[in-house]
């Protein structure tokens, strides 16, 4: 039996996601799904792939067609020096890239330093690969970017990857052109790999620009970006990703794993993004506008709860990462939570995310889950409509006591 799974984590947003659809007429904060549909560019292209019996086998790395575009869109858009669509691998949703990167580069006991915050299935990703997460603190003073000194000092002869994850998820943090060509002079210096995870790259707001770190000098070499077209295009449900490798070795090595774990992505869904990226930025610019307007809505409905969850508005993603009032922790409504997602002690973050699940039907994430930095924190995702944000806003007043 492959006993070392037992201590892979599953994320809780997992957990929390499966537990919601057992909650009446619930506030989908948790997941980071936008209410969104695709555009129709997308699925008219999938009704054509349909109708044209596009149902079979494909090339294993994905249609030529769809890396063509892919590679342009690296080119031209992320300023990255892609040769050839021979270096572009297609996957099942950007999660699905990262599990084939990191089988691809690690072997048993390298470490790979993560932001701490940061996703929680990249740890267990990490894991699954039989390497070693280590964390790295991102601070909220800075924006929640790393301290470089701190970042440089994480390092050990058995670091072999340092991730890389901007936009941010959970924070919404945004690293500058300053912190990514110093962490590409700590790459080189230390001969490491860097995994650039940019599942956020078109969600920025407020001036902020979204940078990748393979478009550097030279950095490609050693840069593996992933991407997916969730976000962008209100795909989650499709699974569609990507990842660009100029590294022959490490290429054949992630070809092999979505080979053994997919055989090739369905063949639909790469006609649908054929769609997206034939179709350019019109809808991505609408999403992020809306979102915009979102995350204004939302953060003036937090103000009005008496300061039980405060934080700055994030530059980019879509999630409120706000931190909870501590004097919370003296409530009847703390002690009486931790049941229904027991396990957990007395973390701030989880016994909040109780509460707000159990007696309001509001979707949260508890920021413990993502990372040690993250406790005492907690995550909304603003994504969802107007009207769904409105009605979780006043079931926190309900909760709260907040006297309207």
């Amino acid at each position: 039996m492959a006993r070392y799974l037992d201590s892979v984590p599953l994320s809780g947003i997992t957990f929390i996601r499966d537990l919601m659809y057992s909650v009446k007429d619930p506030f989908r904060l948790d997941q980071g799904d936008l209410s969104f549909d695709a555009p129709d560019s997308v699925k008219e292209a999938m009704r054509r792939a349909i109708t044209d019996n596009r149902s079979h086998y494909l090339q294993t790395n994905g249609l030529p067609q769809l890396r063509e575009l892919m590679a342009a869109k690296l080119r031209h858009r992320n300023r990255i020096p892609v040769d050839s669509a021979d270096e572009v691998l297609v996957t099942n949703g950007g999660m699905h890239g990262i599990y084939a990167v990191m089988q691809a580069l690690l072997e048993p006991g390298d470490e790979v330093i993560v932001p701490d915050p940061e996703w929680p299935p990249t740890v267990g990703h990490v894991m699954a690969a039989h390497g070693v997460p280590v964390g790295c603190p991102l601070y909220e003073s800075r924006g929640w970017r790393y301290d470089l000194d701190e970042l440089e000092k994480t390092i050990t002869p058995k670091t072999k990857v340092l991730y890389v994850n901007t936009p941010n998820n959970p924070s919404g943090g945004v690293l500058t052109r300053d912190d990514l060509e110093r962490i590409a002079a700590l790459a080189r210096a230390h001969d490491l790999w860097v995994i650039s995870d940019e599942a956020y790259e078109d969600i920025v707001f407020d001036g902020a620009e979204h940078i990748s770190i393979a478009s550097l000098p030279g950095m490609y070499d050693r840069t593996i970006p992933i991407y997916t077209f969730s976000k962008s295009y209100a795909m989650t449900g499709l699974r569609l990703g990507y990842v660009a490798i100029k590294n022959d070795a490490m290429r054949s090595r992630a070809k092999t794993v979505v080979a053994y774990t997919t055989g090739n992505v369905s063949s639909i869904v790469q006609y649908g993004g054929i769609g997206a990226l034939e179709a350019g930025r019109a809808c991505i610019d609408g999403f992020v506008t809306e979102l915009e307007a979102r995350r204004t809505v939302f953060y003036d409905g937090l103000a009005e709860l008496g300061g039980i969850f405060t934080g700055q508005p994030p530059r980019a993603a879509f999630y409120a990462f706000v931190k909870i009032d501590p004097s919370w922790k003296s409530t009847p409504e703390f002690k009486q939570a931790g049941k229904a997602l027991a396990g957990h002690g007395e973390s701030l973050s989880w016994r909040m995310a109780e509460h707000l699940i159990t007696n309001g039907r509001i979707g949260n994430v508890p920021g413990e889950d993502f990372g040690a930095q993250g406790e005492g924190h907690i995550r909304f995702c603003f994504a969802r409509d107007r009207k769904e944000l409105a009605g979780a806003i006043e079931s926190m007043k309900s909760l709260f006591a907040v006297k309207v």
